[in-house]
Order: C-alpha cells, then structure tokens, then sequence
C-alpha cells in the first residue's frame, strides 16, 4: 500500500494504490478559487494552503481507502520542479509521517508521476512508447522503452503550452484558469478565423517554442483594436489561437512515433484534457496506426495518484531517500537529452 502526495503548485493531493496499482483513493484540494482573482498563483497562499489541507486530505484519502497508516508500505511525496515553499510542505510532512511510523519514504519528480499516469490509465500500454507531457509549466516529448524508463528527445525552449494557453486566455480577457475557458469557448469558434503561426512545427528537432504564438495573439488583437474591429468575435479567435496549440502538439508527438518506431502513444498532463487535442491526436493516430491512450480528466491535472505510481515503481527497485532529502525547485536536468527513471533526474 502506497500513500501518495503531491503539492508541487496549487493543487494539494493525496492518494492511496495497492501494491498492483490500483487506485483505492485520490483526493484533491484545489486552490482555483484562491488564486483567480490574481489571474495566477500566488506561492505564499499556495504554500499556506497546503499546509491547511495536507494531513486532513491525508486523513480523507486513508478512510475512502479503507486503509490504515500501519498498512502502508511506502510514502511517495513530489520534491521537484515546483513552487519551492509548496513542494517543502509535502516533502517535510511526507518525512515526519514516515519517521513516525517507520515507514519508507522515496521522492518522485513531478514529470516522472506525468508520466507514470499513463500507465494508470492504461496498464497495457505498449512499450516502447512515445508520451508527450504538456502541462502549464512544461512541454517535454519522452521516449519509453519500458515502463519507468525514458528518454527526453525534446522539450519547451520558452513557455510551456500550458502557459501559452493561461496567458493567452488573459489577453482575451477570459477567467482563470485559461486552458479550460479557451477550450469551452472554442468549442463554438471558427478554427481558421485567424492564421496564427505554428512554431517550430517544421523543424527537425522535437523541441517547442509558444513564446512568438503569445507575441502573434498580442499583436492580432492590437491591430485589430487600431483598426476598430473590436468587439470582435472572441469565440474565434481562441478556437483559432487554441488549433495552433494543438496543432504543434499532435504534429510533433506523431513524426516523434514515427521516426522512433513506436507503436503506441499518449498525453500527459493538465494540457491533456483540451478536448480538441484529445480528438486530434484521436483522429490522427487511427489515420496512421498508432495506439493511442487518452487519459481520464481527473489523471490530467496534478493528483497523487500519479506521485503513488511512480513512487510504487521505485519501492519494487527497493529505492530509498534519505532524510536530508529537500524540495527542489528546478526540474535540473532541463536541457539533458536523456534521463532515466530514479537517477537522471536527480
């Protein structure tokens, strides 16, 4: 039995798997309400309210697990990227639980949980495997020979997509969060109302840059303004900026399957509920035959579930942490081309 948490931004979470995997809990407190009227996350409220929620979640997901603390086997706890005072609260809650009660305790990376949550999600996933992470914060393609093994062979050269969708959505004059107001509003959009560019779509490497979509979208609308088109018909033009988005996304995930050879396919991360990429990568990977698995929504944003998963998988390698372990704040091997599982991304 492993418990599972998870407060690297502005979502606490707390989760409980048994040892085959599956998910007997996963809670989650989320802080939108908190941080919209700043139109984003604020640390110190995060921080703080983690430190609120952290052992009543902890608490809740034991009881809908019917689990008591002497039948856990393992803690797994998010230590890195993240908010730095945010991970601190996880991490030192995580070391005082497993001292407590002698318990150990390993520390995931927060990409590594992404991509285990593929595997939650379909635990016949083939390998090798291509899974593309897109979240607010990063935008990494990872090659998977098997699982809990991979190799980054691309990632974000600016703002992740997830960033390119919040900001974006700010621009609009839409709520926060942004991914989720583009994507219902687009829903009833014309896709190619604007020619928005699509960066780095061509290019040999798999890296991605959305930093000159936000500048194309800021500067359209200023334009636009000068010209006296306002209002104009926001619909539109999130359903066009967002099918830029996805277009990059689904382009670049696919020809990294093909030149690797892989058969299989997924997305991880919050940018994995955008509906319009679920039906592109959908419609584009049946067209070419590759597997593709599509992760439930609540497996999407940042849980704990994930954090288990992949905490599990380095508890079966008999893997353990220190107790000077910390919370890091950076992902650190950001630039490396490769990294695997319980090593290279320390």
């Amino acid at each position: 039995m492993v418990l599972g948490i998870e407060t690297s931004c502005d979502e606490t979470a707390v989760a409980v798997l048994d040892s085959e995997g599956h998910i007997l809990s996963n809670v989650l407190d989320s802080q939108v309400e908190v941080h919209a009227r700043y139109g984003g996350v604020v640390p110190e409220l995060a921080s703080r309210r983690h430190m609120e929620c952290v052992e009543l979640l902890t608490r809740e997901a034991l009881d809908l697990a019917k689990v008591s603390l002497s039948q856990l086997t393992g803690i797994a706890v998010t230590n890195r990227p993240g908010l730095v005072g945010a991970l601190l609260v996880g991490v030192n809650f995580a070391k005082a639980l497993a001292y407590a009660t002698n318990i150990p305790c390993v520390t995931v990376n927060h990409l590594e949980g992404h991509l285990a949550s593929a595997w939650l999600a379909n635990p016949h996933l083939p390998t090798p495997a291509m899974v593309l992470i897109a979240s607010g914060g990063h935008t990494h393609l990872a090659l998977v020979p098997h699982q809990g093994e991979y190799q980054f062979i691309g990632w974000t050269m600016d703002d992740a997509a997830g960033e390119a969708f919040d900001k974006g959505a700010k621009m609009l004059g839409l709520p926060y969060p942004g991914g989720p107001a583009i994507d219902k509003l687009a829903e009833n959009g014309n896709s190619q109302f604007v020619s928005f560019p699509r960066p780095t779509i061509h290019s040999q490497n798999f890296h991605f840059s959305f930093s000159g979509l936000k500048t194309a979208l800021r500067y359209f609308l200023r334009d636009e303004q000068q010209k006296g088109n306002f209002p104009l018909p926001v619909a539109d033009v999130a359903a066009s900026y967002q099918e830029a988005i996805v277009d990059v996304l689904v382009e670049k995930l696919c020809r990294a399957a093909r030149q690797y050879d892989v058969k299989a396919i997924s997305v991880v991360g919050g940018v994995a509920a955008n509906s319009r990429l679920r039906l592109k990568l959908e419609e584009r990977a049946h067209a070419v035959g590759l597997d593709v698995t599509l992760l439930p929504r609540a497996l999407c944003t940042d849980n704990a579930a994930m954090i288990a998963a992949a905490g599990l998988e380095q508890l079966r390698r008999k893997e353990g942490t220190a107790w000077d372990m910390d919370a890091i704040s950076t992902l650190q091997c950001k630039h490396d081309v490769s990294a695997m599982a319980g090593n290279g991304l320390n």
